[in-house]
């Protein structure tokens, strides 16, 4: 049975929201890094800089699988996609286990990376899929609310990481020091083995949801194999400005959010532990839930750019406030962002596929490489943090909105002929196991 993906909103009801519930779990998982950062700094006693490559091993995973991930769902279709992202997840999160038994930093970063590694094949398979089952004018509003679910499992995350990690009390470096080396030892494998719990509890998740999958029925968008090269996108302008827009948006708040509990214990409030510090970042996710649920709604009714300039100026304005302000203004106004930021992502990649027909595939791939940013940014503040200060380390951060600002002022515009939209050419059937 033949239909044009157009004509079948309502049919396609039940299978936007499983996808999106995935996206719940996938991103309460993801989030939980911004807890562990501080944790591991202390459990295996690191510098800002090596601290922060567990962003770089987790998004240069999303930068290393995107074009394989895409092939693979290309030959294989979305829901096995779907089915190995989560298996690969619940790998990545079984390996906390000998990680924190050997309390050996590169382990962590092979489970961190293998874990993002599923994470990204199952972003290939959602994004995509979400923003061709229905009207293709408001793809944007249903990534948005897409992004919204998996904001809640976002917010989640932290406090979950916190709860698991985080201690009532703040441990001081001077306590930390009077260790003799036995209690030392004790004390960091102590650390360490906070881990197994929860990693092994998402790895037991991770699988039932894989289970669950493979029974369900839903639609199958069937498109064949693409001919189209990595290459052939460059020749669109507006994509490949797209794909460093997605770098310093992701860069950003992947930066910002990394060291909200950090900035704030140098901020020196009166009875600020690591574990209240990280309620900023609950109220940071917090507020990105509440931006891309009225998102959904606004981009129905104004053009994304228009909507991205705002944004990007605010994050913007936002992030200086806070670095040349101190005390609960400055986390508070820190924190606010995450409501500028939320729907920066569904606008940049739905502007960027625009117009490109039969490259939309390969191009969403090259897109999702965009992440690389979280990768990269979070330790050049690192490492500008480790010799010249935390408040001077946002800077990174300033210059990536301003080059939000630029797509949604400039960047976006289309300057080819339209092409047919390969959407109109799917195919829709009913499979499943």
């Amino acid at each position: 049975m033949m239909n044009k993906t157009n004509g079948n909103s309502s049919r396609y009801l039940g299978p936007l929201l499983i996808v999106m519930s995935l996206m719940f779990f996938w991103n309460l998982s993801r989030n939980i890094n911004d807890v562990l950062i501080p944790h591991l700094k202390r459990a295996c006693q690191l510098t800002d800089l090596q601290s922060s490559l567990i962003q770089s091993a987790f998004f240069g995973a999303y930068f290393l699988m995107a074009l394989p991930a895409g092939r693979f769902i290309e030959k294989r279709g979305y829901k096995t996609g779907m089915i190995t992202g989560l298996v690969l997840a619940a790998i990545g999160a079984a390996i906390f286990y000998p990680a924190a038994i050997t309390r050996f930093y590169p382990v962590f970063l092979l489970a961190l990376f293998t874990m993002a590694s599923g994470f990204a094949i199952l972003e290939v398979t959602a994004t995509p899929y979400i923003s061709r089952l229905g009207d293709p004018d408001h793809a944007s509003s249903r990534l948005s609310l897409a992004a919204a679910i998996g904001s809640v499992g976002a917010t989640i995350g932290p406090y979950l990481g916190s709860a698991f990690l985080l201690h009532d009390q703040d441990i001081s470096a001077n306590l930390i020091a009077s260790l003799n080396p036995q209690q030392l030892q004790n004390f960091l494998n102590g650390e360490a083995h906070m881990v197994i719990a929860p990693y092994l509890t998402l790895a037991g998740l991770f699988i039932a949801l894989c289970i669950l999958l493979y029974f369900l029925n839903f639609p199958v968008i069937n498109e064949g194999v693409s001919n189209k090269k990595l290459s052939d996108v460059f020749k669109f302008k507006h994509t490949m400005l797209g794909v460093f827009a997605v770098f310093a948006y992701l860069g950003a708040e992947v930066g910002v959010v990394s060291f909200i509990i950090r900035y704030t214990k140098t901020l020196n409030i009166v009875g600020m532990t690591e574990k209240k510090a990280a309620l900023f970042i609950t109220l940071y996710m917090a507020l990105v839930l509440a931006g891309r649920l009225l998102g959904a709604l606004i981009l129905k009714h104004n053009k994304p750019n228009k909507v991205l300039i705002i944004c990007s100026t605010g994050a913007f304005g936002l992030v200086l406030v806070s670095v040349l302000t101190s005390g609960y203004l400055s986390i508070i106004t820190l924190s606010i962002v995450g409501f500028f930021t939320s729907v920066m992502y569904p606008i940049i990649f739905t502007l960027s596929i625009k117009n490109i027909g039969g490259y939309t595939k390969v191009a969403s791939s090259l897109l999702i490489m965009g992440v690389v940013g979280g990768a990269i940014i979070p330790p050049v503040m690192g490492l500008i943090s480790d010799h010249a200060g935390i408040r001077l380390a946002f800077t990174a951060p300033l210059i990536c909105y301003l080059y939000v600002l630029f797509y949604g002022l400039k960047g976006y515009v289309v300057k080819h002929a339209p092409l047919a939209d390969d959407i109109d050419e799917a195919i829709i059937t009913v499979a499943g196991h």
